[in-house]
């Protein structure tokens, strides 16, 4: 059995103390981090065992962020046990139903679906920002370094970054919130679950939203609208923007939709990095193959006119015929 398939050694005494003795635990599908799930069953009982290794992972982010999230009446995983030195964490299972593949099984569902996440995040942005750091500048600029840091150099490419910091700079202004609202940050078809019986205000369940920030409200939308998995419709996209805009009337301006370019722009930067990443040190290439579609929302996004600085430096650095999968780029780049 692969390693990545085997429960860590404490697992057993963990779930024992916990009312789980005896319990089978099987591999689920797991996430671009370090983290590995484990569904454990005891007769018509389940949970999904979280185990998050230190010194990688460290799983209180993840606890209070469910914790604030259910106490406002959204549908995070309840927390039944921890163990925070051996990074072990009992959590609600809520089952295999995705929205990613019931989507893609029955595009008919996508728009009543993605009506449903848009509404979430309405209902989210509505509250008080929970009691997490900041999306500031100095981490917009951090995550858009991922890819001279990673992808650039794959392709052969030395970047100028004195350069691509100032271009980047010259646009962070508009994805700055004042103030912010919380931004789960990975909020796609991936990570939301479709839950049985739950009410239209529980129907998606939230995962993967431990590295949640204070940022601005488009961060999340772009996020669930140009998913890195999955392709999203340009007219979905257009349709699901107007809808919030809609919920939230005058907030959402001019100023809102190049928000919504910049934060584009600056993910899809640092998801080519993080793909990039994932398959040249941690030996993952399926994500590698993610970056045409990743590239094709970034080039979406440097169309618009705030966003010309920074297009211009791609446009010198990175042109057409080093953008894509960087398994094949790499094979014709320069020396």
């Amino acid at each position: 059995m692969a390693a990545d398939m085997i429960p860590p050694p404490a697992a057993a005494a963990f779930l024992a103390a916990h009312g789980w003795g005896g319990a089978a635990v099987l591999p689920v599908a797991g996430d671009a981090s370090f983290r590995r799930y484990f569904r454990v069953l005891d007769g018509a009982r389940s949970a999904i065992l979280m185990d998050a290794p230190p010194p990688h992972e460290d799983p209180r982010g993840f606890i209070a962020v469910a914790r604030w999230l259910s106490e406002h009446g959204f549908a995070a995983p309840t927390i039944e046990a921890t163990d925070l030195e051996q990074g072990l964490v009992l959590l609600e299972d809520f089952g295999d139903v995705r929205m990613r593949e019931t989507v893609d099984a029955d595009a008919a569902q996508g728009p009543a679906l993605y009506a449903t996440a848009i509404d979430m995040l309405v209902r989210l942005h509505a509250l008080p920002a929970a009691p997490v750091p900041p999306y500031d500048r100095a981490v917009l600029h951090r995550e858009a370094n991922l890819l001279t840091e990673w992808y650039c150099p794959t392709v052969g490419v030395a970047p100028d970054q004195a350069a691509y910091d100032a271009v980047w700079d010259a646009v962070f202004d508009h994805a700055l919130a004042r103030p912010g609202v919380t931004v789960l940050r990975d909020y796609h078809a991936e990570n939301l679950m479709l839950l049985p019986g739950g009410t239209p205000e529980r129907a998606l369940g939230l995962l993967d939203f431990q590295d949640a920030l204070v940022g601005h409200p488009a961060y999340d939308l772009v996020s669930l609208l140009q998913d890195a998995r999955r392709d999203v419709d340009e007219s979905v996209e257009a349709e699901m923007l107007a809808r919030y805009k809609a919920a939230i009337g005058g907030g959402a301006d001019a100023a809102f939709d190049t928000a919504y370019h910049v934060l584009g722009a600056q993910r899809n930067a640092k998801i080519i990095g993080i793909f990039t990443r994932l398959w040249q040190r941690d030996g993952k290439p399926r994500y590698a193959a993610l970056c045409p579609r990743v590239w094709r929302y970034l080039e979406r996004d440097l169309a618009h006119p705030a966003l010309a600085p920074v297009k211009a430096w791609f446009d010198a650095t990175l042109p057409p015929e080093l953008r894509g999968d960087p398994t094949l780029v790499r094979q014709d780049a320069p020396a």
